[in-house]
């Protein structure tokens, strides 16, 4: 009995778009996962710390090079980009079990420093999704761009559907909207060493202060609070220095990033660098009034019985030292 042929178009449908949709998940994995710094769960949990960054960095790898095998290939080469795909999906099935069994607290690494969130039921289910939609694409004759050149009302559809199902598998996204929708405090936000010391180098007061620096490693560095501190040794005009720049987590460019050039024998502070006042400085007025006017405005402010007090005080009192009671000696 054959099948009707919406319903057998609407399951090609299903198998065509899996391969877009993988596609562009496997590049954001591997886009994650490259970043440096990035090495701190999946499979990462199970390896020695030496090798975990070159682990991560190797998954990263295939997942780029299966991607554009997803999207480019047909044929043999596109079939073994599928069945290499499947692999992955059902392996991280695996290496998520064992991670979730051998340290309940560590995130999945799935699209590297987002992927914070425990492995549970979510991530693992979302694997298998990915890993059945990858099996789904086994035999399919056009490869993924060619699905994506003509795409129907169909292939839409159907992707929409799929993607809210893994946006509620994906603990990632609920991550994403409680740091943007409650803003964490940047107490509390994770500000690595370096990031801050990128953000320093691209800013104005560290090409201000360059010249004074004898090195660019900094003798010490430590946080409190929103701000990373850094420490370097400095020479300024003959005179040893440490110059302490501090880096703020977030906020606005113009102000993310001070410094302070101490006196290392007196411990005075010589200079500072990069602090910006929020207070507007007053302008000019646009028109001056004119005489009488200025006049009736000063008449107005002026309090002549204060006035008539404060200067019989001062005739009273000419040494100008406060009054005190004779008996008690405490002023009055």
């Amino acid at each position: 009995m054959s099948m009707p042929a919406e319903l057998n178009q609407i399951i090609e449908a299903v198998r065509e778009v899996q391969l877009p949709l993988l596609a562009v998940l496997l590049f954001l994995g591997a886009a994650a996962k490259l970043v440096p710094g990035r090495s701190g769960g999946g499979l990462g949990v199970l390896l020695p710390e030496r090798l975990r960054t070159p682990a991560t960095a190797a998954v990263g790898l295939l997942e780029a090079v299966l991607a554009v095998g997803l999207v480019l290939y047909s044929g043999v080469l596109g079939e073994t980009a599928r069945a290499l795909t499947v692999a992955l999906f059902a392996g991280a099935v695996a290496v998520l079990l064992l991670v979730r069994r051998r340290d309940p607290e560590a995130g999945c690494g799935c699209l590297g420093g987002l992927s914070r969130e425990p492995v549970g039921w979510r991530t693992l289910t979302r694997a298998g999704v990915l890993a059945a939609g990858a099996a789904a694409t086994i035999g399919l004759a056009p490869a993924g761009w060619e699905v994506a050149a003509s795409f129907t009302w169909t292939h839409a559809a159907v992707l929409g559907l799929q993607l809210l199902v893994l946006a509620a598998l994906s603990p990632e996204l609920r991550g994403l909207a409680a740091r943007y929708l409650r803003k964490e405090p940047c107490e509390l936000r994770r500000h690595p060493g370096r990031r801050a010391r990128r953000r320093l180098f691209r800013s104005q007061v560290w090409r201000t202060t360059r010249h004074v620096l004898l090195t660019e490693e900094p003798e010490d560095q430590w946080r409190y609070g929103c701000w990373r501190f850094l420490r370097y040794d400095g020479l300024r005009y003959g005179r040893r220095v440490d110059v302490v720049f501090a880096v703020r987590s977030g906020g606005k460019r113009r102000t993310a990033v001070r410094a302070s050039v101490v006196d290392r024998e007196s411990q005075d502070v010589v200079a500072t660098y990069g602090a910006v006042s929020k207070r507007p400085l007053p302008g000019p007025p646009r028109k001056l009034p004119a005489p009488r006017r200025a006049a009736r405005e000063e008449a107005a402010l002026r309090d002549d019985a204060k006035a008539e007090r404060t200067l019989h005080e001062a005739v009273e009192n000419r040494s100008g030292e406060p009054w005190t009671d004779l008996d008690t000696g405490r002023p009055v």
